[in-house]
């Protein structure tokens, strides 16, 4: 049996989408007719978004003359193809059976729509807006404490493959080959920004730095703020959670009962910036390649992150109630209820240690974004008192 990249993963069937198993007979272009021309829902499993969305994308990569019908292969086919390997994570083999074409045919298209739609996806990345985002605004536990937070910032690892000898700095905590991606996000399942390519051990602070001090920087508008959770500082710009105070979800109980400020705005600090948990499943659930290491140089693998973050934020745009994103947006947050602290149930403390600032900051800015937290907690904790009547 021939052994190659492609047979680590299995027969050709564990690779194609089962209602595709007996298309096989079919040409590329017959295929991807039979999609457009079939049930949404054909789009939508196989190109991963609408079809009306599909064509739209379509149409603006061939206004800006990015990509151009060639005498075998409509643009319409040349985005299926690449919306096809990183919908189902496929590997080259694969598509070729599918739709009929060389490995090198398959390769060229992949990487002309790719290097199109980067060069689009600013267009795609929107900063933030200067109003109170709606999930604030219409929720009684976060307005108006949280009033000017504009989204939250955190940083994931998606597998890379390198070469051995340059395995080393990719190599993260848990062992495995990553980079790290840093993204800046909106409430509402939007990205703001992505940096990504840092290599898998990098510091998600040192991460953020680059990201505050690049040519292309993330921007936080004045007077305005992300929520960061605990791998970062809380500094200028970006509000983290106390440390040495319960945070993530597996520190909180049901019938969870704060007993201080601390643990009161913790709480509803995770609520929001969870947000962040949302958006990263929903990027993973449509473009699964991000999920495992493809076999593609680095400079490819790190494209690929901005391209489906930019192709994410496309159909947020174009399609907000997205099958995928209405999934994603029933998980809203922890619906833990909070009820009136019992003081003589103790806590257990979690300690950890804030990160050290690789940053400069003035100390009075530190200071300043210090008091800024203590004064939303102590309003938090004030309100949250009368509520009950105490």
């Amino acid at each position: 049996m021939e052994s190659s990249d492609d047979d680590k993963d299995g027969v050709l069937e564990a690779y194609i989408p089962k209602e595709l198993s007996y298309s096989l007979a079919a040409n590329g272009t017959k295929f991807v007719d039979e999609v457009l021309n079939g049930q949404n829902e054909r789009c939508l499993e196989n190109f991963r978004m609408d079809k009306h969305v599909f064509y739209m994308l379509c149409d603006i990569l061939q206004a800006k003359g990015l990509l151009r019908h060639t005498n075998r292969i409509k643009i319409e086919e040349q985005l299926a193809i690449f919306m096809f390997i990183i919908g189902h994570n496929l590997r080259t083999r694969a598509v070729q059976e599918l739709f009929r074409y060389s490995g090198e045919t398959i390769s060229r298209h992949f990487n002309n729509v790719l290097n199109a739609i980067m060069a689009i996806s600013l267009d795609f990345f929107e900063p933030p807006l200067s109003d109170i985002p709606p999930e604030i605004l219409e929720d009684g536990r976060l307005y108006p404490y949280f009033q000017d937070c504009v989204g939250a910032v955190d940083g994931i690892h998606i597998p890379v493959m390198v070469g051995v000898d340059e395995q080393g700095p990719f190599r993260n905590k848990s062992g495995f080959l990553s980079q790290n991606v840093l993204a800046a996000c909106s409430l509402d399942l939007k990205f703001h920004y992505i940096l990504a390519g840092w290599e898998g051990s990098a510091a998600d602070l040192r991460v953020l730095n680059s990201a505050l001090t690049r040519r292309n920087k993330l921007q936080v508008p004045e007077g305005k703020y992300y929520l960061v959770d605990t791998k970062y500082a809380n500094m200028p710009g970006f509000i983290a959670p106390y440390p040495g105070v319960p945070y993530h979800l597996n520190e909180f109980s049901a019938g969870f009962h704060p007993q201080d400020p601390k643990e009161l705005f913790n709480y509803r600090h995770f609520l929001l910036r969870s947000a962040t948990d949302r958006i990263f499943g929903a990027l993973k659930a449509r473009f699964p390649i991000l999920m495992s290491a493809p076999p593609y140089p680095l400079q490819t693998q790190v494209k690929l992150v901005v391209a489906a973050c930019a192709i994410h934020n496309y159909i947020r745009r174009e399609k907000p109630d997205d099958w995928l994103f209405k999934m994603y947006e029933q998980e809203n947050g922890v619906q833990m209820e909070e009820s009136f602290p019992t003081p003589e149930v103790e806590q257990p403390v979690v300690h950890v240690e804030p990160p050290p600032l690789e940053m400069a900051f003035d100390p009075d800015e530190l200071e300043a974004t210090s008091r800024l937290r203590d004064n939303i907690a102590a309003e938090m904790w004030d309100d949250y008192i009368r509520d009950f009547g105490v």
